[in-house]
């Protein structure tokens, strides 16, 4: 039996879709064919929600957060306390921490990581955001919740350098966060007891 038509809009779908996270052409031809088949059920209210996603959600100008307003809901949250700032490396990172529970402050989205391979530098992160963030004293501490990979670590610590200098507390993730592992695929236990367990960061 032939494919779609090269070229054609079934085409397209299946080409877009299998440059999603997981999914190879198989898994993307399959996803397609399962869209194609409930129209009117999944389809139809997914591009729908798709096309209302593009138009209204953008980054919040204070974290990175992603929200419908700006600032995001998490920076407007007047019982979150502003004197502690957790830092993630990407969106995922902050809603899985959000998830676990056990973070009543508030956050800032660096964008990634530092890669000397991949060609990422200070300059492409939000860091230089994060540091004018601290220049009215109003932070006094600083979690940084960066993943558990070379490229994590590498990162977080050269945050915490650039920190050090304003005399602010500096915290790690702790227990329960394995070496290589990433927060977006934690339990959300595991992750609030690492939060709970955080300790001093060597700059």
């Amino acid at each position: 039996m032939a494919g779609p038509e090269p070229g054609g809009a079934l085409d397209r779908l299946i080409q877009l879709l299998s440059r999603l996270p997981g999914l190879g052409p198989r898994s993307a031809r399959r996803v397609a064919l399962h869209l194609l088949a409930r129209r009117e059920a999944l389809m139809a209210p997914l591009a729908a929600a798709m096309a209302e996603t593009l138009d209204k959600v953008r980054p919040c100008s204070v974290c990175g957060n992603l929200d419908t307003a700006d600032p995001c809901a998490i920076c407007r949250d007047g019982t979150r306390d502003p004197a502690i700032l957790c830092v993630v490396e990407d969106v995922g990172d902050l809603w899985a921490v959000e998830r676990s529970g056990a973070f009543r402050g508030r956050y800032h989205v660096l964008g990634g990581h530092l890669s000397a391979i991949a060609g990422v530098g200070p300059d492409d992160l939000h860091i230089g955001q994060l540091v004018a963030r601290l220049g009215d004293g109003a932070v006094s501490e600083i979690v940084l919740a960066l993943n558990a990979t070379v490229e994590g670590q590498t990162t977080a610590h050269y945050v915490a350098g650039l920190i050090a200098p304003f005399g602010i507390a500096i915290t790690r993730l702790a227990h329960g966060v394995p070496v290589g592992g990433e927060l977006d695929y934690l339990d959300d236990g595991t992750l609030a007891a690492a939060l709970r367990a955080r300790r001093p960061a060597e700059a």
